[in-house]
């Protein structure tokens, strides 16, 4: 038998196997590895969105004598079919009595606190995930731009009037701190309640947090705006989005919010001359083989929380203005692990796997996964309660979509990789931005968001990049780049890309002097050029004991060595040094001639550090003082807030090659990391790594505003699991030196 013949048998062999795998129910439907609810895919949406059949109310529609908005419901909530069988809700936002807490209460107390979820919002709302909070931008009348996103159960939900957001504030009083998480009597943290966290102690009442009023309060409405439909098997699902715009007054506030009446909650916004308070993090979540509960300190629910803990605590003292999601907001490489791939997953012949075809059944199962996790992630925890009361900006990274854009072209090209990563990259807009292309466009001029700097199409998915370019004070702006979307092997941004973002930059307005540039990737970093060479070699042993079965060295995509792709992402990859050397070079120009100070703030690597640009010291020349010196760039990495650091041995080697400095002859410049971590969390005794600290950490960023300084507080945990962590600073300073 030919080739052709064997691979024919083999593939049908693995068909036969996936048809017969005991994931399939007796209605011959796969079952889902994780899922949120039963779930049957018939996409809504995909790649293109149909026109809505209930178009979304003006806002200034008229009520009736009662108040109530004159608003027409969606027709098919819920359909007559879901009402005659009798449609079961989701379990995760209705927790059964066998589900802990309502387990261990009286059934008198079960009833009670079920009535209060169910009487509390009026009309009733049926939370899957959220509310989530995502800040745009300060307009140059210094009004707060910003968006609120959730996600209902349908058949769960009542949509006459639509749902509403109701937010409030008193511009004469000052912002005081909210109630901060504690612990109770029995050790278990309370979070506090959240209207879509199935494991809540308590679900909240209206005496829960103090009401604003007075003469003073300022109270606005706004209705939602339907921007996509998910369907499943269990029903469909409405994302909701909801506008804000708040005035700023001289000092900051707290913003009071709720959505249909319902549990009342709080975001902060800064005063109009006062730089945001800002906390970073990136890598929120565990790698493959992990164990969360290794993470899990006393009176923690899951080793998820202690380090999100830490932070809100901070925020509780003082608040935070802005939450920015570095990368990796959410691990989604287990999409590989849904039945439906495996026939992918497993085929044996590498370049045939490249033409595996794409069926409608494992498209819908990648849906289903991402939809899924998102939920799940995004309404958990404290990261739910975070991502409730601070208003994010958020980058895609590296785990959202496995890597993608770091495999070689004809992977990437593939039928299934395509999908996974296009995929990814819409529901990574939809929860994390709240865009859906579909309805808002590809025209930054005009986009609903006017942060959002549109680039150039994806090579490999249906969609263009979106960078973020806001301010987060009178004389600092941060850059989010997209270094995702147009990602190739040998790319990290196209030369559209950056020429529209550089247009931006320029076009900011005189007075700034700080702009932190966002990028998954650290862009100065100890070179492991020496190993990226060997996992390239096809003379590799590794990659040959791999093909021949030892699983664990190479990726099931393409039989590379496993680890090549986490160095292929990185700037100082073979594929990309060039790159970063331009686009380098041409921050220190728009620096220079703007008389701005550049950092940049990234993650990925699960580990704390700092590197540093600078200007090329010669023989017999004494260096510039940093403030006076343009070329005078930190890179702050701060990862991971959850995933576990890399082994003890990988951060020594890694660190003995962070003395080395480099040098960029053609710039007259010099980088190398900084000895940041002189003392271990205990505060006595003396790190082996003074370059990389690898334990689980987050950043906070303000602005000294009598130095002009910008302040990194690298918080590291101090001990696994105990929710607390340590500071590590570093300032970068004002800009001092003469344009030109």
């Amino acid at each position: 038998m030919d080739n052709a013949g064997r691979q024919a048998r083999k593939r049908a062999a693995y068909q036969a196997e996936a048809a017969s795998t005991p994931f399939r129910g007796p209605d011959g439907l796969l079952r889902p590895v994780a899922q949120i609810e039963p779930t049957e895919d018939v996409i809504i949406g995909g790649w293109t969105m149909p026109p809505s059949r209930h178009p979304s109310p003006r806002p200034d529609s008229r009520g009736d004598a009662s108040g109530k908005l004159n608003v027409t419901p969606p027709s098919r909530f819920p359909s007559p079919h879901l009402r005659q069988i009798g449609y079961p809700f989701v379990h995760q936002t209705r927790p059964s009595i066998d589900e802990i807490p309502l387990s261990q209460l009286s059934p008198v107390e079960r009833s009670q606190i079920l009535k209060l979820r169910k009487s509390f919002m009026d009309p009733y709302l049926q939370f899957i995930c959220g509310p989530l909070l995502r800040y745009d931008n300060v307009d140059e009348l210094g009004k707060w731009h910003g968006a609120a996103l959730i996600v209902t159960v349908d058949a769960g939900s009542t949509y006459e009037p639509y749902p509403t957001l109701k937010y409030c504030w008193d511009p004469r009083k000052f912002a005081s701190p909210h109630r901060r998480p504690s612990v109770s009597g029995t050790q278990v943290v309370d979070l506090g309640p959240h209207p879509a966290d199935p494991m809540s102690l308590h679900y909240g009442s209206q005496a829960d947090d103090e009401h604003l009023k007075g003469p003073n309060v300022i109270e606005r409405r706004v209705l939602g705006t339907e921007i996509y439909v998910y369907s499943g098997r269990g029903g469909t699902y409405t994302f909701w989005r909801f506008l804000m715009e708040i005035p700023l007054g001289e000092s900051e506030m707290k913003i009071q919010y709720s959505i249909n009446d319902g549990l009342k909650m709080n975001f902060f916004v800064p005063g109009r001359r006062q730089t945001m308070r800002m906390a970073a993090y990136s890598c929120n979540g565990f790698s493959a083989g992990v164990n969360p509960d290794d993470f899990r300190g006393p009176g923690f629910q899951s080793g998820y929380d202690p380090v999100w803990v830490d932070l809100l605590e901070k925020h509780a003292d003082q608040p935070f203005h802005l939450l920015i999601g570095g990368g990796d907001q959410l691990y989604c490489d287990g999409v590989t692990q849904e039945p439906e791939m495996q026939g992918w997953i497993n085929y044996p012949n590498i370049q045939s796997k490249m033409e595996y075809p794409l069926s409608q059944e494992m498209l819908s199962a990648i849906d289903r996964f991402f939809f899924n996790h998102y939920c799940l992630s995004f309404r958990s925890g404290a990261f739910a309660r975070a991502n409730s009361s601070i208003p994010m900006l958020n980058m895609l990274g590296k785990r959202k979509i496995d890597g993608f854009g770091s495999y070689p072209d004809d992977l990437q090209r593939s039928p299934v990789f395509s999908a996974i990563g296009s995929r990814g990259y819409f529901f990574f807009l939809l929860f994390q931005c709240f865009i859906n292309v579909t309805v808002d466009g590809t025209d930054d001029q005009s986009h609903v968001f006017k942060s959002v700097i549109i680039g150039g199409q994806g090579p490999f998915i249906p969609f263009p990049s979106h960078s973020i370019l806001t301010p987060f004070g009178p004389t600092a702006w941060m850059l989010m780049l997209d270094c995702r979307a147009e990602r190739k092997l040998e790319q990290v941004c196209s030369e559209e890309e950056y020429g529209r973002v550089f247009d931006r930059l320029y076009a900011l307005p005189q007075g700034v002097e700080h702009l932190i540039i966002q990028l998954g990737i650290p862009i100065l970093y100890p070179r492991l050029g020496l190993l990226e060479t060997a996992l390239s070699s096809k003379h590799n042993p590794i990659v040959a004991l791999g093909k021949l079965g030892s699983a664990g060295f190479v990726n099931q995509f393409n039989g590379d060595a496993e680890l090549l792709d986490d160095l292929n992402d990185h700037w100082t990859s073979k594929h990309h040094k060039a790159e970063r050397s331009r686009f380098i070079e041409r921050l220190q120009r728009y620096a220079q001639s703007r008389g701005v100070r550049v950092s940049f703030l990234t993650g990925d690597v699960h580990c704390a550090a700092v590197g540093v640009l600078k200007t090329l010291t010669h023989w017999r020349s004494s260096a510039p003082a940093p403030a006076s010196d343009y070329r005078y760039m930190l890179n702050i990495v701060s990862s991971a807030i959850v995933n576990t650091p890399p082994p003890h041995g990988a951060i020594l080697l890694v660190n003995s090659q962070s003395s080395k400095r480099h040098r960029m002859h053609d710039t007259d410049t010099e980088e190398e990391m900084v000895p940041l971590f002189e003392h271990d969390t205990d505060g006595r005794s003396k790190p082996k790594s003074h370059y990389l600290m690898g334990r689980r950490n987050w950043c906070s960023i303000t602005l000294d505003q009598f130095s002009g300084q910008l302040l990194f507080d690298i918080r590291v945990e101090k001990e696994t699991g105990l929710g607390e962590t340590v500071g590590y600073s570093i300032r970068a300073p004002p800009p001092l030196w003469t344009r030109k």
